[in-house]
């Protein structure tokens, strides 16, 4: 958007307040590349972006009546697609694609080693590793266990499954996380 009309804009951000959806789809319109170009740049992840957009005009939609100074409206959606954006930055901390090496070496461990005294000393490890994956819950099963014992790639996983690679990584964060704990002890 380059030189936005401001009172074009406010007049559409009273109309969406009054349940304007027509308003709100043409808000969306006027301001939709500079948000995805910005979540794109931020998290550096196509598939993040488009979460983070979605997010972002879910939170806009719900929260359009507390705008003051329709105005202001771009101004809103920019501090909005910041705190998206970082809250998912946060979230998904400094993980590797490729997640966890130990939980990682230990998994590919079952399936390539072909050394069988080598396999006969993991046993406990291993048997420890089944039943922790086994437990977790369906969506992170499923993705670790193509993942790892699959050797699937992220894009693979995410057309195989229909689900975005951005979901994949979460699934694969959590299940490493869920699998982290059980092993501890």
């Amino acid at each position: 958007m380059k030189d936005p009309d401001y009172k074009y804009v406010a007049s559409l951000v009273v109309r969406a307040q009054q349940n304007d959806s027509s308003a709100f789809a043409e808000l969306y319109a006027l301001t939709y590349n500079k948000v995805y170009n910005y979540a794109r740049h931020y998290l550096r992840d196509d598939f993040l972006a488009q979460d983070a957009m979605q997010e972002v005009y879910i939170t806009a939609l719900k929260n359009i009546q507390k705008i003051k100074d329709p105005s202001l409206f771009i101004a809103w959606i920019n501090r909005i697609s910041f705190h998206v954006c970082f809250d998912m930055m946060q979230k998904s901390g400094t993980r590797s694609e490729t997640g966890d090496p130990e939980i990682l070496e230990l998994i590919r461990d079952e399936y390539l080693d072909s050394n069988p005294e080598a396999r006969a000393e993991k046993s406990d490890e291993i048997l420890r590793l089944r039943k922790a994956v086994e437990s977790l819950p369906f969506h992170e099963r499923e993705v670790i266990t193509l993942r790892f014992f699959g050797n699937m790639k992220l894009e693979e996983l995410a057309a195989a499954l229909e689900i975005s690679r951005s979901t994949v990584k979460r699934y694969l964060a959590s299940g490493q996380e869920h699998l982290r704990e059980m092993l501890k002890g």
